[in-house]
This record gives C-alpha cells, structure tokens and sequence, in this order.
C-alpha cells in the first residue's frame, strides 16, 4: 500500500491516505483527481521524504522533507536529518544493568537546558 498526504496552501498537511500500490507510480496525480488538492507521497518507514507525514507537519520543497512542528522557539532545524535539535546536547543518561535508563530529562526553554524529572510516576 502506498501513502499520500494532502496539503493545504502553506504546505502543511491536513490528512494522510493509503491507496492500493496499482496507483502508486502516479500516486499524487491519482489523489488529486480522486480527492482534489495537493498531494505529497510519504512512506511509513520513512524512506521517503525523510519522515512520515502526520497531520500538522509542514512539507519542505527544497529539502523535499515532511517535518514536525518546532517544539520550541531555541531549537534549530538540521537539515540533513529535518529533524529539531536542542542547542545543547541531551544529557547522557546512567542506566542499570539491564540497559534501561535511570535518569530522565525534559526540555526548559526558559533556561535553554535540559532538566532531570524527578517524579516519572
């Protein structure tokens, strides 16, 4: 199956599709005419245009890349991956010894860094 996502004027898209893969080749053409609008292909496993397309990420021609929302206003977008980064690295985080992590960050954007949760529950 092949997957479709309609965008709006400013290039965010509003719904994604699966169409039958007989129609892929055409893919965008073929939504057009059945639904009317703009159609971009994506693909689940992000094999195409970087990411897969969810209601609410924007399509970048020049990078030809679905991405997700800024989260925040210091984050910087890395337009090799067309993925968010913070200006400062995630903290390494200490694990047990089964491998699962024993510390946990959120991001504070009043102080650009990142801060541990104490309460997880």
């Amino acid at each position: 199956m092949a997957h479709f996502a309609e965008l709006d004027e400013n290039n965010i898209v509003l719904r994604v599709v699966v169409i039958n893969d007989d129609y892929e080749a055409d893919g965008e053409n073929w939504c057009n005419n059945f639904f009317g609008g703009t159609w971009k292909q994506t693909s689940y496993n992000a094999t195409i245009r970087k990411h897969y397309a969810g209601i609410g990420y924007s399509y970048d021609e020049a990078l030809d890349a679905f991405i997700e929302s800024k989260p925040y206003d210091s984050w910087s977008l890395n337009n090799t991956t067309c993925k968010w980064e913070a200006p400062v690295e995630y903290p390494e985080v200490a694990t047990d010894t089964d491998g699962n992590p024993t510390e946990f960050y959120t991001w504070d954007e009043p102080t650009t860094s990142w801060i541990e949760v104490t309460d997880v529950t």
